[in-house]
Formats: C-alpha cells, sequence, structure tokens
C-alpha cells in the first residue's frame, strides 16, 4: 500500500510546503494554509515508455479545425468564431447572473454534437425545470448528477460526448485527496483531470466556476492557465444586461465583449451595444461625456459620468465606479497643476454607465471632460465623442485604432470626435468623408477648449 502523504497547500495562491504556518512565504497571506493528505497510485519502479516527438515539417499536415457555432453571435464573437474542438472553456461569474443559463442556450445549437451535461450543484429535476421555463428543446442533452471525478471521467469515456459542461467546477471532487471539495487542491485536480480527458478524446469542455468576493475567479491561478479560454461575465445580478469578456483566449482576440439582456426567456443578444450605453444619457446635464471605447474588435461608444460637490470632510473623497481609481487621482492632479482647475477640497465621484468597466488609457479625456464639465457646472456638446489618452504634462498621446471609433461614432450620428493630433494626420480619405468633424488636440487644454469648458 503506497504510504499516505500530507502537504499544506495555501487557498490563495495554490502553494505547497510539507510544514505548517501561520503565514504563506508565497504571497504572504496569513492563515491560508490548509492541510492535504494525498494517497499516490503504483509505484516508482513501473517503467513507462517515452513517446516519440514529431517533427514540424515532416508529415501529413492536418486540415483546419472547424469551429462549431453557439448559436449566439455575440458569444461566438467572444471565442473569436466559435467553439474549437479539444478546447477547454472556462466561464466565470457572481452567483445568480446566468452562467448556467448560458450552458442551456448553448444545447440546441451545438446539435448533433452530443452534449452531457454534469450537474454537480443541481438535480437533473431542477435543470430540466429550467429548460423548460426557458423553452430549450434539445434532445441530444444528457443530465449527469455527479461530483466525484473519477467516475465522471468514466462515463465520459464510456458515453463519448462532443461536448461537456462542468456545473460548476467547485464541486467536483477526487478520491486521491482527502480534502472537502472547493478546496485548492481539488480544484486544481479535478480541472486538470478533465482538461486532459478534453484533449485526449477530442470534445468541447465547458467549465464554470465561481468568483471571490475581490470578483477574481476563484480557485488556484493555475486554473486559468490550464484553459484555452477564460470568459467572465460582467454587471450587476439585478440589472437586465449582462456582458461577456474574453479575459483570455488561445483562438481570438483577448478583451472581446458581447453584450446580452436578461428576460424571462433567459439570455438575449443585444446587437447594437453603444446604443445601449448612451441610450438614457441627459444631455443637459453638467457632468456628462461620451468616450468611444475599444473592446477588443469592438468600437463602443459609452456615457462616463462625473458628480464633485464641496466635501464635508477634512479629507475629500475619491469613488470610482468602472474606472481605475489610481488614474482619476493622477486625471485630477493634472487638471490642478496644468490647467490650474480647483480639485482639492472637493469630492469627487466618477461613474461609466453601464456597468462597463474601462481599462484603456484612451479613456483618460472622457473622464476629464466629464469632470471639468461637473467642475465649471456647464454641461458638455452632447454631440461630441472623446478619446485620449493624457500624458502628466497634459499632452495628449496617441490611441489604437482611431479609424474604427470614427465610424462608430459617425454610424450613430455624432459631429464631432475629439482626438490626439497624432492620430488625425494619416486617415484614410473613406473617414475623412465621414459626416464628423475630427478635430486633432495636442493638449488637454486646448480640447477643454474645444468644448468651452476652461
Amino acid at each position: 500500500m503506497a504510504k499516505q502523504s500530507i502537504r499544506y497547500i495555501c487557498r490563495n495562491c495554490g502553494a505547497t510546503t510539507l510544514k505548517y504556518s501561520g503565514k504563506c512565504y508565497e504571497c504572504n497571506s496569513w492563515g491560508t494554509l490548509e492541510e492535504t493528505v494525498t494517497e499516490p497510485a503504483g509505484g516508482s519502479g513501473t517503467s513507462v515508455q517515452a513517446p516519440t516527438p514529431e517533427n514540424l515539417h515532416e508529415g501529413r499536415a492536418s486540415e483546419p479545425a472547424v469551429r462549431h457555432s453557439t448559436g449566439m453571435g455575440e458569444l461566438d464573437r467572444v471565442l473569436g468564431g466559435g467553439l474549437m474542438p479539444s478546447s477547454a472553456v472556462l466561464i466565470g461569474g457572481e452567483p445568480g447572473i446566468g452562467k448556467s443559463t448560458l450552458m442551456l442556450h448553448l444545447a440546441p445549437s451545438c446539435s448533433p454534437l452530443k452534449t452531457l451535461y454534469i450537474c454537480g450543484e443541481e438535480s437533473p429535476a431542477q435543470v430540466r425545470s429550467r429548460a423548460a421555463r426557458l423553452g430549450i428543446n434539445a434532445p441530444h442533452l444528457w443530465l449527469l448528477p455527479e461530483v466525484n471525478l473519477e467516475r465522471a471521467l468514466a462515463s465520459i469515456d464510456r458515453e463519448k460526448p462532443g461536448l461537456v459542461i462542468v456545473d460548476s467546477i467547485q464541486s467536483m471532487m477526487s478520491e486521491g485527496y482527502r480534502s472537502a471539495a472547493g478546496t485548492m487542491t481539488q480544484i486544481r485536480e479535478s480541472a486538470s483531470g478533465l482538461v486532459r480527458a478534453a484533449k485526449e478524446n477530442g470534445f468541447i469542455l465547458l467549465i464554470i466556476g465561481h468568483i471571490t468576493k475581490e470578483g477574481s475567479l476563484a480557485g488556484p491561478k493555475t486554473l486559468e492557465h490550464m484553459v484555452d479560454t477564460v470568459l467572465q461575465f460582467e454587471g450587476e445580478s439585478h440589472q437586465r444586461y449582462r456582458m461577456i469578456r474574453a479575459v483570455k483566449n488561445r483562438f481570438g482576440p483577448a478583451n472581446e465583449i458581447g453584450v446580452f439582456r436578461m428576460d424571462e426567456e433567459g439570455l438575449e443578444e443585444v446587437t447594437n451595444p453603444s446604443e445601449f450605453f448612451i441610450a438614457d444619457r441627459s444631455t443637459d446635464v453638467p457632468g456628462n461625456s461620451v468616450h468611444a471605447s475599444l473592446e477588443g474588435t469592438r468600437a463602443l461608444l459609452v456615457e462616463i459620468q462625473a458628480l464633485v460637490s464641496k466635501t464635508g470632510y477634512s479629507m475629500p473623497q475619491r469613488i470610482s465606479s468602472g474606472f481605475d481609481l489610481k488614474r482619476l487621482n493622477i486625471i485630477l492632479a493634472i487638471l490642478e497643476k496644468r490647467l490650474q482647475l480647483p480639485t482639492w477640497g472637493q469630492d469627487v465621484f466618477v461613474k461609466v454607465a453601464g456597468g462597463l468597466k474601462l481599462g484603456e488609457p484612451a479613456a483618460d479625456l472622457g473622464v476629464a471632460c466629464a469632470i471639468a464639465s461637473a467642475l465649471g457646472n456647464r454641461p458638455t456638446d452632447p454631440l461630441t465623442v472623446s478619446a485620449a489618452e493624457i500624458g502628466l504634462s497634459g499632452e495628449l498621446r496617441a490611441i489604437s485604432d482611431s479609424e474604427r471609433r470614427i465610424r462608430e461614432a459617425a454610424h450613430l450620428g455624432f459631429k464631432k470626435i475629439l482626438l490626439p493630433a497624432a492620430n488625425t494626420r494619416e486617415l484614410k480619405p473613406s473617414v475623412k468623408k465621414l459626416p464628423l468633424n475630427i478635430i486633432g488636440c495636442a493638449t488637454l487644454r486646448e480640447a477643454l477648449e474645444h468644448l468651452g469648458l476652461v
């Protein structure tokens, strides 16, 4: 009988140690080490047959893999064109945001692939009830109520499915480890076994994962490295709109987003997200601006809102929703130092409407315009869009793919767009003919002067 082995694994970073201590010396977290008992199988004296490698330029070239459409154009866009054979996709999001609903919507469109739904968190009766409520008819979908990894892999080997859905990876556990389901070890080993089976047998693997209170995927960071694609649900569960973002994608562009609307019949695609993000904006209220954002390969127009009020505290508040707080503090410092706009003694609140999170530097100018508008109590031009990165000396730096942003603004009927001067020098003739006044600005002061805010 093989000797049991005791390891202590950090539930925060996945680091392993032989001895317990109160602190994990990899991530410096306290009280995160958990005892794990492993039972290694087999002895070290067994012979292993070494595989033979293949030369890159020898042998018959394989045909390009054919993607399987999900039946939803927005999801196909995020995946890079559809589901790749032998791929592993991890889907994360808050509870109740629609992960299981999305998986059921996939089932009818993936025909004739035999689909095996491993429901570890719900009973088959509960899954059938949801499918009936959503009006989903998928005779090729089979339900497997199982949380044991070894039995699930045996069922996959017997049934030979083309698509496997695991709901969720936190409910799976292996018999080789004496730890509860959802621990670092169980999540890592369960995901590793499922991904290995997908690569060897050629089926598509979709894994649902939980997220932590900080918004990151629960489990070790290696879980994201194991899979080919990581999709993240964004938006609040009590709102109608949901966004799916490709955080990682080996078969397509990363940071691509798809927008959906949750209604009684499940998730419905939103084909023109820009209209959704700017639909309810107030054009005559100070503190609003429109930013031409680039998410993956798609240009989106989003509304940025700012509220500035006199503080009642010794230290003014700086609160941001959907925009990095550190970048907000930098923009406020630039406005005060370079343009003499007083922000000290004022509470500043910035919000990106619609629940979208802006991570690109090109959103700097839109945030600065909204704050300057709120400070001067003057509304911005409702038909003007902006996009530029702001340097520490107040200059506007070049951004990527400005022509795509220009076309989206012209498509939605805007009349002006403020861009860095470097992005307006070599525009295509077709872009210059658009019914849109393209204004190149070298500095932040020049851009705010065009809007009449300084």
